[in-house]
């Protein structure tokens, strides 16, 4: 589906964190924004799939799944503006030279952009390899390590088994300061 420039309870949390089984919730249907000035991840899978919104909308996405990532710079931002009244709230973490940890990381992205590095890449597996929850006969990827410097993305859904956010600065930002991570 996407080429390498494209590269996160209880019983659930546990197989995600060990890439075994897929996210399972809904999705609000809002995408969020995600910026780091670099990641750095081991156990890298991408493949296709859908993500779902408790009406039942389905969006076709890109799903990333990395077994470990540090994020350098990290920035999240959703727009939660109101009529007339530009609202959005971001989280920064991982600066000074600090990163954001996770693992177990599960993304459902629109898009992504950044300069990527694979190790040990092989393209064009068929996804129910990489995930059982994968459709069979559908394409993707996986790679030992990966790292992306300016990485933008699009995302619809993160999950991790842990994710640990150095240096966490959470803000509502409201009127000329309300502005997104990119």
């Amino acid at each position: 589906m996407m080429v390498p420039a494209t590269a996160v309870a209880g019983a659930i949390v546990f197989g995600m964190s060990n890439g075994a089984i897929a996210a399972s919730f809904n999705v609000s249907g809002q995408t969020f924004k995600v910026g780091a000035s670099k990641l750095v991840g081991k156990g890298f899978k991408q493949y296709g799939g859908i993500a779902v919104e408790k009406d039942g909308t389905q969006h076709p996405v890109a799903v990333s799944e990395i077994a470990t990532a540090s994020l350098y710079d990290l920035c999240q931002s959703v727009d939660a503006s109101l009529p007339g009244v530009p609202i959005v709230l971001t989280i920064n973490a991982g600066g000074r030279g600090k990163p954001a940890e996770a693992s177990g990381m599960l993304i459902e992205m629109d898009s992504l952009e950044g300069d990527a590095e694979f190790k040990k890449i092989d393209i064009g597996r068929d996804a129910s390899d990489l995930n059982s929850h994968a459709k069979q006969g559908t394409f993707g990827q996986s790679a030992d390590e990966v790292t992306i410097t300016g990485l933008k993305q699009v995302a619809r859904s993160t999950s991790a088994g842990t994710f640990k956010l150095t240096g966490l600065k959470m803000k509502i930002n409201i009127g000329k300061d309300a502005k997104e991570c990119f």
